[in-house]
């Protein structure tokens, strides 16, 4: 647990220390969600009905962004195969890295989202749900984004064949997370239902993504 706990904080205080890639992330999200209201009109009534998806989805645009540089630095630099051969078996170094990403990605993007709510006209008592749906939510992104970036490790710039792999792996976190909000917003029973299945995806992605991020990065190393 030692290792592994410093291995998180290592990328922790990288990611903090370069800067550049939350600074686009965060950049990315308020800039799509500023530009929405001003390409929908006047018509707050829409905006505040559609509110939660746009977050949900420039929240997800916006880590994906960033998951390109999971390992590729590491790769880059050999630091990747001294993890590979060191007493950290390589699906924990991949847990660590995407908690690490998770932490320094998605949190910043969670804490902003209320923020931006304001700009969509979001009702009050949306603001708890939205917060809580993206907590349980976004682990699957950072988790299932580590399989990406392994199976991507070697190719220049693949941000975007990130994205192809990815997007429909990441479908059911934004239906469920939507819904769940939707639900709590009219007051419907359904809420608990899909708050369940949200949190049962992201421990499903803890558990499997793992040993298949392990799997394609030991077979890009060889």
């Amino acid at each position: 647990m030692n290792a592994f706990c410093q291995l998180v904080r290592r990328d922790v205080l990288i990611a903090w220390k370069e800067g550049g890639t939350l600074g686009v992330a965060l950049g990315f999200y308020l800039v799509v969600v500023v530009l929405l209201p001003l390409a929908l009109g006047p018509d707050l009534n829409l905006i505040a009905r559609i509110a939660p998806a746009v977050l949900w989805v420039a929240l997800l645009l916006s880590a994906l962004l960033s998951l390109a540089r999971l390992f590729e630095a590491d790769f880059e630099d050999g630091s990747l195969d001294v993890l590979a051969t060191g007493p950290l078996p390589l699906e924990a170094v991949v847990a660590a890295k995407a908690l690490a990403h998770w932490l320094t990605t998605a949190l910043p993007l969670i804490a902003l989202a209320p923020v931006l709510g304001l700009i969509l006209n979001l009702a009050p008592q949306a603001y708890g749900v939205l917060v809580a749906t993206m907590l349980v939510g976004t682990p699957a992104i950072s988790f299932l984004g580590a399989v990406g970036a392994a199976l991507t490790v070697r190719t220049r710039r693949g941000g975007l064949l990130i994205g192809l792999l990815l997007l429909p792996l990441f479908v059911p976190t934004l239906i469920f997370g939507i819904e769940a909000i939707g639900a709590a917003l009219a007051g419907a029973d359904s809420f608990a239902a899909s708050f369940l299945l949200l949190i049962a995806v992201s421990l499903a992605a803890i558990v499997l993504a793992p040993p298949a991020a392990a799997a394609a990065l030991r077979f890009q190393l060889q």
